[in-house]
């Protein structure tokens, strides 16, 4: 495992309450009132259900219902070369949240050929797209935010192409290390960014490596792109509509929020893409079509949630028999529109690497 300097080796042990819904992420569910359409509500995806909660709550099965393998399909990958596409492009690759775990990136990067023993880049014109959350949780952030540069510049010196999407955790890093304590909006009071670094696992040897070129990298990610029928962005939501109709007008929009440099605006957009669970349950692939029918492609792919919860698969914190969430590869849902890919890296599941499109 590598290690920050002077940082104790990093436990996986996330629960639940990891991955809840937090207070600053949720949208309140307005009464149904008769007569008025479904669509005219918010999607429960998108939002806090039930009743308020308690401060601190972790939510159970029954207040965030899990999809059950009946419901869903986990599709077992295997590294065998593909052909390229049909236009001369190289074999497309998409990577689920990497969360700090730079060992275990560096193996599912070499298990599917696209780096060498030394970790340089080895796949020639393949195409890479990283989902976001390169950081927080695990034990080398910085680290891995600098393999994904090198490998950017390495795979286009070969023909091929390493790219990333903005998740949750680059806006979270990005607010800490701007705004630091200065009191946001939240919503439900005060908030700070640097406090829901903290609490969203926010590693300090990585804020102390964290540089200027490492920021304007972060700042400068698109958050939505589409590749070969495949929508790829980091968060099951569909907040992503509040930032435009087309994918260009998204992109645009979210960097010039990040280019203004105000603390309220970036804390509203930091919440927003902090929702989940927005393709999970009924009306979930109502809401995978609303996004492929405005910005284009067949499937949705994103990261953020990861599939041991969606699975309804993890564990307690001292763990069942020392075995963590058993994860053969992504899971494709929502009536075949979505497929998710955070394997639960945190929660000793598995970092995924995986060639599209997927043959399940």
């Amino acid at each position: 495992m590598t290690q920050g300097a002077g940082q104790e080796p990093v436990v996986r042990t996330a629960t639940l309450r990891d991955f809840r819904v937090p207070p600053y992420a949720q949208t309140p569910v307005p009464p149904q009132a008769q007569g008025v359409a479904p669509s005219s509500v918010p999607h429960p995806g998108n939002a806090v259900v039930g009743d308020g909660q308690p401060e601190g709550y972790t939510p159970t099965e029954r207040d965030l219902p899990v999809i059950r393998r009946g419901d869903t399909v986990q599709v077992q990958t295997v590294a065998e070369p593909r052909p390229a596409s049909d236009d001369g492009r190289g074999p497309l690759f998409v990577v689920g949240d990497v969360h700090g775990y730079l060992d275990e990136l560096l193996a599912a990067l070499g298990e599917q050929g696209l780096i060498d023993a030394d970790g340089n880049w080895a796949a020639g014109n393949a195409r890479l797209w990283f989902l976001g959350d390169f950081t927080d949780r695990g034990p080398d952030g910085i680290g891995v935010i600098d393999l994904v540069m090198r490998l950017s510049a390495e795979a286009a010196a070969a023909g091929g192409y390493c790219k990333a999407l903005m998740g949750n955790h680059e806006l979270l890093l990005i607010g800490a290390k701007r705004f630091a304590d200065t009191p946001v909006n939240s919503g439900a009071g005060t908030a700070t960014f640097q406090a829901a670094w903290l609490l969203n696992g926010g590693q300090k040897t990585d804020m102390e490596r964290l540089q200027d070129v490492h920021l304007q990298w972060m700042s400068r990610l698109d958050a939505v792109v589409e590749e070969d029928g495949h929508l790829l962005m980091h968060s099951d939501t569909t907040a992503y509509l509040d930032y435009g109709s087309t994918i260009e007008d998204v992109n645009d929009t979210i960097t010039a929020i990040l280019t203004r440099n105000d603390a309220d605006e970036c804390w509203d957009l930091f919440r927003k893409l902090t929702k989940r669970f927005a393709f999970r349950d009924e009306g979930g692939s109502q809401a995978v079509r609303e996004l492929l029918t405005t910005y284009g492609g067949q499937r949705v792919v994103h990261g953020h949630s990861p599939i041991p919860y969606l699975l309804g698969e993890v564990g307690t914190e001292e763990g069942e028999d020392g075995a963590g969430p058993v994860i053969n590869g992504p899971h494709v849902y929502a009536d075949g529109l979505a497929i998710a890919m955070d394997g639960g890296v945190t929660m000793a599941g598995k970092l995924l690497v995986v060639q599209l499109p997927l043959h399940d």
